[in-house]
């Protein structure tokens, strides 16, 4: 138990692929049958837990890691996962296909089964490549032999803190556009005032909270320090905060908003 089974850990890497991308292929074929690839949002986190609990499963039949990290790293990512896919889901009921999407797969030209194709590319696969990437830490972490200790209390903290930022951030802006007097209003109350984003913000504390527990030798640390980087660049610079600023750009206020208020990291406004 001294060092990281890499040779069970490198095992576990298919496996944890295979979970990914088995979440998403079902969740393409559901598309297929609704007709829209909007859904496909709310299997993100789906594959995230899938991933977890797959990794923990394998880990612990081959009583590789320690117990009790494998069930704490397993329990916060399937928690995260699954709030995140519900509130999507809620979030995108009776709706049809989203802008983005069209977007995208207008680039595929006429015809539904080259769009459908397309889409199992470019969208399906690399989101379970992603998930498979991104969830590195959470596989090392379950095959981690060390005991529970002070970086992974820090780490569970930092993760509660960035679920509740999150949590807390959705609720608020969920509330806000329930009352028909705020229809085309930009939310700039509670958390919505400090930062722009505080669900994306949240995300990246939970992802750094969950690589911190992964973080038992320096060998395993840089392994792993991939995933915690493509996330903060996919929250900050990729699919996030970018993409959804470019979208807002020209609504009534935003300016304002954007001039006095904290694009990622939360601060008191400006004014």
């Amino acid at each position: 138990m001294s060092g990281f089974p890499w040779a069970a850990f490198a095992v576990n890497l298919g496996v944890a692929a295979g979970a990914a991308l088995a979440v998403m292929l079902a969740t393409f074929a559901l598309a297929l049958v609704k007709g829209v690839h909007r859904i496909v949002d709310s299997a993100w986190g789906l594959a995230f837990a899938a991933v977890a609990v797959a990794s923990c499963a394998l880990a612990g039949s081959e009583a590789h890691g320690d117990p009790g990290r494998r069930a704490l790293v397993t329990a916060l990512t399937v928690v995260w996962g699954l709030r995140l896919s519900v509130h999507i889901a809620w979030r995108g009921r009776g709706r049809g296909e989203d802008p983005r999407y069209e977007r995208l797969l207008a680039k595929a030209g006429p015809g539904r089964g080259r769009r459908d194709g397309y889409a199992l590319r470019m969208v399906y696969l690399l989101q379970a490549g992603l998930v498979w990437l991104v969830s590195l830490p959470v596989q090392a972490a379950c095959y981690a032999p060390r005991a529970i200790g002070p970086l992974a209390v820090a780490g569970a903290l930092v993760w509660a803190a960035g679920f509740g930022f999150e949590a807390v951030g959705d609720r608020q802006l969920r509330v806000f556009k329930a009352d028909p007097a705020n229809r085309g209003a930009i939310m700039d109350r509670g958390l919505w005032a400090w930062t722009r984003h505080p669900n994306y913000f949240g995300d990246f504390l939970v992802w750094w909270g969950l690589y911190l527990l992964a973080c038992t030798s320096l060998p395993v640390a840089a392994a792993t320090l991939v995933a915690p980087l493509v996330m903060t660049f996919l929250l900050t610079a990729g699919s996030g905060k970018a993409l959804l600023e470019r979208h807002l750009a020209d609504r009534p206020g935003y300016a304002a908003y954007r001039a006095r208020t904290s694009g990622f990291l939360p601060r008191p406004p400006r004014g």
